[in-house]
């Protein structure tokens, strides 16, 4: 007996491509086919509340179950399922289960409706239960949860006891370890008698793997449910294609899928939206994967814009995670805008460092109270190995020093001492850079995923893994400290504002150090010559 089960849902997922809006026959002849072809589950559409939808046929929006009868086999063998989005129907107005519409509601919900309305979530889920439907449970963006929340997820999903559980790739963001991870705590914590259902995106092209994982760690034992469109149809990346994930199944599990039926839906219906539309794998779907944003975002940008790939990347980490996961038209335009002023061509300036760099060791000095407390041996160090000096956001009076800003406060009380040629800032300090300062690009340096992603010397080091530097030393960056009265050699930097937040600060340092260690390890030795808490980052 099979434990592996496919799941169309062409007319919901992949219908967003067209808003849905199927002409009446051809949802007709998709369900029939999809059905001929002894695909095991058929989603119809989605349950939408009336105030938001107003249904009057060709769309695969509906507002009733009865709307969907209609398009449903007399002779059906397959199970027939809507989705309903938490938020967007009125359960006040659903109907119980008959025969003629469809068997099943698949109900999801994001991680902030979880947290915030966890009663409530339940109480629809029981009403979809006792209203006779079979209940598929959709946790939407998985990878929003930690390990314990997920446990938490699984430990509701065992009370309510649905037909289903979902993994859910929303954003196309999961690599392998990922699924193995959902899966195996899933796996070891619900229910047997639950099944899991797995949805992903093809954002980085591992949807078909993916399957053919979660296939594999089911060990034949626990019932799995894939997710899956006609010609993988559907926004962006779209998603796992259903002929694909057949063909799999009868050809390594022996399973009885009509695959001629599945194509020739393909040719008769689907195939005509791929002329007009475009989805599959594109660089602007790898970077809505990357920064797990909605792919509304990613369109928004290619078409009104026409930005280059970079800068939508540039662009979507300066969005708010949560806010990344939908999308806001106005925010968009705002961000557009900032980043266009801040934004410079500078492969001429990198390209005139990693001449003067090339092949020398960099001597970072950060003003930590390191700095002032071991100058002297700083100033030996320099004059035996001859390093390039770059002080950060202070001038130092180590002979040939170059100076690199990214505060513009400490930029301009400093302007007056400037030295020609040798002062390095990023492309948000001033509105017009000077012809004797080297301007770098601000959003090619900074890390939007972390609240202090403005720290100066973190984006010296991204300036200099762009330049190619291949080693580096650092003297002054300590790190930070609530109890020492003064972390910095020069009291000027201190901000007693901040020192609630050196805990975070701290810990965000590391985590950007250790992330920029394990790309350059192999290629950049990196020291420290006076004492830090951030040592340890680079091991």
């Amino acid at each position: 007996m099979k434990n592996i089960q496919i799941l169309d849902c062409t007319l919901r997922d992949g219908g967003r491509v067209i808003n849905c809006a199927f002409p009446d026959s051809e949802i007709r002849g998709i369900s029939q086919g999809l059905d001929d072809s002894g695909v095991d589950i058929v989603e119809v559409g989605f349950l939408r509340d009336k105030r938001s939808v107003n249904y009057s046929g060709n769309s695969t929006f509906f507002t009733d179950t009865e709307q969907i009868a209609p398009f449903i086999p007399r002779a059906r063998k397959a199970l027939y399922t809507a989705f309903i989005d938490y938020g967007m129907f009125d359960f006040d107005s659903l109907k119980p289960h008959d025969p003629s519409s469809i068997d099943a509601i698949r109900f999801g919900f994001t991680k902030k409706d979880y947290d915030s309305a966890k009663n409530d979530l339940i109480r629809c889920m029981r009403l979809i239960k006792e209203m006779g439907y079979k209940l598929f449970i959709q946790g939407v963006n998985s990878l929003n949860y930690s390990d314990i929340e997920i446990l938490e997820l699984v430990s509701m999903v065992n009370e309510i006891e649905p037909y289903s559980f979902g993994i859910v790739d929303t954003y196309g963001a999961m690599y392998s370890d990922d699924v193995s991870r959902l899966y195996g705590l899933i796996d070891h914590n619900m229910k047997p008698s639950i099944r899991i259902n797995f949805h992903s995106h093809n954002n980085y092209q591992l949807s078909f793997s993916f399957a053919q994982e979660v296939i594999k760690l089911s060990g034949g034992v626990r019932k799995l449910i894939i997710d899956s469109t006609l010609s993988g149809m559907g926004k962006a990346a779209g998603n796992l294609c259903t002929e694909l994930i057949a063909d799999y199944l009868i050809r390594k599990l022996h399973y009885d899928y009509d695959l001629d039926t599945i194509l020739d839906i393909i040719d008769t219906y689907i195939h005509q939206y791929s002329l007009r539309h475009k989805w599959g794998y594109s660089v602007p779907a790898m970077m809505a994967g990357i920064y797990k944003s909605h792919p509304n975002n990613i369109i928004y940008l290619t078409e009104k814009f026409r930005l280059a790939t970079k800068d939508i990347g540039k662009i979507l980490a300066m969005i708010d995670p949560v806010k990344r996961q939908r999308y806001d038209y106005d925010n968009i335009e705002r961000l557009y805008m900032e980043y266009t002023a801040y934004k410079v061509d500078d492969s001429e300036a990198v390209k005139t460092l990693r001449e003067i760099f090339s092949g020398r060791e960099i001597l970072i000095l950060v003003p930590g109270k390191t700095f002032s407390d071991c100058y002297e041996d700083i100033r030996e160090y320099a004059k035996k190995h001859n390093p390039i000096v770059i002080s950060v956001n202070f001038l130092s009076d180590l002979p040939g020093t170059y100076a690199f800003y990214g505060n513009s406060r400490r930029y301009i009380q400093d302007a007056p001492k400037h030295e020609s040629g040798r002062i390095i800032i990023t492309s948000n300090i001033l509105p017009e850079t000077p012809e004797d300062v080297i301007t770098v690009n601000y959003y090619s340096l900074i890390n939007r995923g972390y609240k202090y992603f403005e720290n100066s010397a973190i984006m010296l080091l991204n300036l200099l893994r762009r330049v190619g530097v291949q080693r580096i030393t650092f003297a002054g960056f300590d790190g930070f400290s609530p109890e020492n009265e003064n972390n910095f050699s020069d009291s000027s930097f201190q901000n007693d504002r901040y020192l609630d937040s050196f805990s975070l600060l701290n810990k965000e340092l590391n985590l950007m150090l250790h992330e920029y260690y394990e790309t350059v390890k192999d290629k950049c030795e990196i020291k420290f010559l006076t004492p830090s808490q951030f040592e340890e980052a680079f091991r």
